[in-house]
């Protein structure tokens, strides 16, 4: 298994796609994500930020945003043991969001909120994976689930 991290989509195929209505959801995106040592900003800005600390901002200005599009964020964590399989390096944090489907993610993207969290997104992040999922119907049943997926609702 090849793995390419990305920090934007660049295959105009995979754009196309991606712009498609997608499953019923809810979707839940699981994000895995690799920190540049030292933040870049692409306008040149000076700074004294590690990648983590650039992200760490849009993570924080991303989570305000998006119950404005009915997702939220559920999980975020950092790595610390790769208990099974291999990978030449592991990733340095894994954040999941919840939305109701694939186009409120991409309304969100295109907002205004997200475009200006989105320069430490940028300046942050070496890559990523996002990784698309649906629940499994024996999964809608779950107590906590029930509790997530009625709060969304609300």
């Amino acid at each position: 298994m090849e793995v390419v991290n990305q920090v934007a989509p660049t295959d105009p195929s995979h754009i196309q796609k991606m712009m498609e209505k997608g499953p019923d959801g809810p979707i839940f995106m699981i994000n895995l994500l690799k920190f540049k040592e030292k933040a870049e900003y692409q306008d040149g800005r000076k700074t004294s930020l590690t990648g983590r600390e650039a992200y760490a901002i849009y993570a924080e200005m991303v989570a305000k945003v998006l119950p404005d599009f009915g997702g939220r964020l559920i999980f975020g964590a950092d790595t610390t043991f790769l208990a099974l399989g291999q990978v030449e390096e592991l990733w340095d944090e894994v954040a999941i969001a919840v939305y109701p489907e694939r186009s409120a993610m991409l309304k969100m993207s295109g907002s205004e909120a997200w475009q200006a969290a989105g320069v430490h997104r940028a300046a942050g992040l070496a890559g990523q994976l996002n990784i698309e999922t649906v629940l499994q119907d024996w999964a809608k049943g779950l107590p906590w689930m029930q509790v997530l997926l009625d709060g969304m609702r609300e």
